[in-house]
């Protein structure tokens, strides 16, 4: 496929395994899951689920960014929950990041998570490009 790309980005977290940060396609872009590590120190926050939720959008956003993108560009998100108890919040936070019209999103509860995180966040965006 000659149109696909690799994104990367210093302001995430680098690849914890066999997988790119995003790929570009045309002007679609899969950006892989992202947990709640530090890009800097590669530690995972820790202080509370809503910590953890705001450095997964602000992961999100710099690799939509390295994309030309923004988080607004983005059509469709899943997230994946180790407790719905924590669907509420992840709400909220949420709201901090994106205006209507909302993109499209599924939410899952999972058994467990990389690094015994409490959320992981992929999403699917459309950049102008």
């Amino acid at each position: 496929m000659s149109n696909k790309s690799v994104i990367s980005t210093d302001k995430a977290p680098a690849a914890i395994g066999p997988y790119s940060q995003a790929i570009k396609v045309g002007n679609t872009v899969y950006l892989s899951g992202q947990i709640p590590l530090v890009p800097e120190t590669m530690e995972v926050v820790t202080e509370s689920f809503e910590a953890q939720a705001e450095q997964v959008f602000q992961n999100l956003s710099a690799v939509a960014e390295a994309a030309g993108g923004n988080l607004g560009d983005i059509v469709k998100l899943t997230i994946l929950l180790s407790d719905m108890d924590h669907f509420a919040a992840v709400n909220e936070v949420m709201t901090r990041h994106f205006t209507e019209p909302y993109p499209a999103r599924a939410a899952y509860a999972v058994k467990q998570l990389p690094k015994g995180v409490d959320v992981e966040i992929e999403g699917i965006l459309v950049t102008g490009e």
